[in-house]
């Protein structure tokens, strides 16, 4: 494949840098309460910028009664005093910019908690200048206006005592949506967005944004003929009329000309659609939708050969990729194929072309953490116990060093520990070349300094037995990349003589390879090949 890639230079930061997600309440605890906050988050920068990431993303920092940890709203411009204060905030920025490190907000402009000022208005009576705010209707049959289903389990309806009708939300009854299709409301939360970015926030990930406009006709959804009792409650129905509605265009458009005055600014989009769904965001003015869909996947090399393929399909013209292994909602890795492959998905992830988002902790090799009944903080475990639905097993303290509770606090966690903390942080593990983060940091070292892995096309990309093959190429520099998915040896015969540059495992030895490459179980390889005449 000819590489016709631009100049490095031409790239904004959102495609050529990597992004870190931090979960807030989780990174480190300044004051003592269990919690972390952001002049915790402030003491950490340095390690990031270490490891070689671009952009710091934070969950919510909001005013917020934390029914759903942040993404319940009380107050778009202002910080929880769990979290700080807004000084707290502007340091922790200006110290961020100083090392080099963007900063993505969260943005959840779906709904707010029905503690913000504009709901208690809402539904004070129905002839409030804040009732269209929110979306409001008369109950069918003495039951819910729709039989549309909250994603926390039960009707999204809610009835209000007082003016007589539903409310609905798509989440918890403490989270209302808003009412995008009334001009006020958008509005007021381009405002608070401009709040932010004349702060100098480079960017935001935007909350569940499928779910921002609703069919006007409120009709009901249809069964899910695909229904397991293993998923979800709310996947007995199709999201036919609730979700990825043709008016969000709009939405989104206004959403993306408030950012687009301000220069060099990025908006990530939280997506969790089939692929041929997710591109047309690209349309709707979000730079990057994000692409969940090695979240979960059948782990095999042709598959995974597949998706890279029909990915690059989809995407329209501009459109860059980008892949996410990990976030908040979602297990770790490291517990869905296990640590020996999560090394694999480690360098898949940052030999991929397109923008990496890394989730805290991964790179120690973190697995989801049992959590006690007693200590279950997560709603959607509390609405559906038993069910494996719960959150707080990949939201766990991040584990610093030895001392008591990991570095992270001097009080109790909010939520427990990795079992194996004392030996499994930060602090062990830079001191060992041999463990997950030696290796993401490689890895991160390696993709800036070469240009094929951080904005080059890709050559081919197959799949031999179950070892994915994939070539990167800029400015007439190719790397190949072999990534072994089985635990057993492979050999691959080669076309042209290579020289490794980074193994997965740290006692290779061998590096300039001629016709056939050994790989090890569970081992994958990035090489540089040999220039053919053409090349030169």
């Amino acid at each position: 494949m000819t590489d016709t890639t631009p100049a490095t230079s031409t790239y904004a930061w959102w495609q050529k840098g990597i992004v870190y997600q931090i979960y807030s309440r989780s990174f480190q605890d300044s004051n003592a309460d269990g919690i972390g906050d952001l002049r915790g988050i402030t003491t950490r920068l340095e390690y990031l910028a270490w490891l070689g990431i671009d952009a710091i993303w934070l969950s919510p920092i909001y005013t917020s009664p934390m029914v759903d940890f942040g993404y319940d709203v009380s107050d778009y411009t202002g910080i929880d005093p769990m979290f700080g204060t807004l000084d707290d905030f502007d340091a922790m920025m200006k110290r961020a910019h100083d090392l080099g490190l963007k900063v993505i907000m969260d943005f959840v402009p779906n709904h707010t908690s029905d503690q913000h000022p504009w709901f208690i208005e809402s539904r004070s009576s129905r002839n409030n200048p804040k009732r269209d705010w929110y979306i409001w209707r008369d109950g069918r049959n003495e039951g819910p206006p729709t039989n549309w289903l909250s994603e926390f389990g039960g009707p999204a309806w809610t009835y209000d005592p007082v003016t007589f009708q539903h409310y609905y939300h798509a989440y918890l009854a403490q989270q209302p949506d808003l009412n995008w299709r009334n001009p006020d409301v958008r509005a007021a939360m381009h405002d608070a967005m401009r709040f932010w970015l004349d702060r100098g926030v480079d960017g935001f990930r935007l909350d569940t944004i499928e779910h921002l406009i609703e069919d006007n006709q409120f009709h009901d959804n249809p069964p899910n003929p695909d229904y397991e009792s293993r998923m979800p409650p709310a996947s007995m129905l199709i999201r036919r009329y609730t979700t990825n509605q043709p008016d969000i265009h709009e939405a989104l458009m206004g959403l993306h000309a408030v950012t687009d005055t301000y220069p060099n600014r990025a908006l990530i989009g939280e997506t969790y659609l089939p692929l041929e769904q997710m591109v047309g965001y690209y349309a709707h003015g979000i730079h990057l939708p994000f692409n969940f869909n090695l979240i979960g996947a059948t782990w095999t090399a042709a598959n995974i050969a597949q998706l890279i393929k029909r990915y690059e399909a989809l995407l329209p013209a501009g459109g860059w990729p980008n892949w996410v292994l990990g976030n908040h909602d979602r297990m770790r890795i490291a517990s869905f194929i296990g640590r020996a492959q999560a090394r694999i998905a480690a360098m898949l992830l940052l030999t991929l072309r397109g923008t990496p988002t890394l989730y805290y902790g991964d790179e120690l090799g973190l697995q989801n953490v049992d959590i006690p009944q007693h200590r279950v903080q997560d709603p959607w475990e509390k609405n559906l116990p038993g069910l494996g639905f719960g959150r707080d097993p990949v939201r766990t303290p991040m584990p610093w060093d030895a001392t008591p509770n990991a570095g992270f606090t001097t009080a109790t966690p909010w939520l427990p520990l990795n079992a194996d903390w004392q030996t499994r942080n930060v602090a062990a593990f830079q001191c060992d070349d041999s463990r997950m983060l030696a290796l993401y940091r490689n890895l991160i070292t390696l993709r800036k300094n070469e240009p094929a892995l951080s904005i080059g096309a890709y050559g081919k990309i197959t799949a031999q037995d179950d070892v994915l093959v994939y070539e990167r190429v800029h400015d007439g520099r190719t790397l190949c990349i072999y990534l072994n998915f089985d635990a057993a040896s492979s050999s691959i015969k080669i076309a042209r003589p290579a020289t490794i540059l980074l193994s997965t495992r740290t006692d290779r030895i061998e590096t300039d390879i001629t016709r056939q490459l050994d790989l090890q179980p569970n081992e994958g390889v990035v090489t540089v090949c040999a220039a053919t005449p053409s090349e030169k």
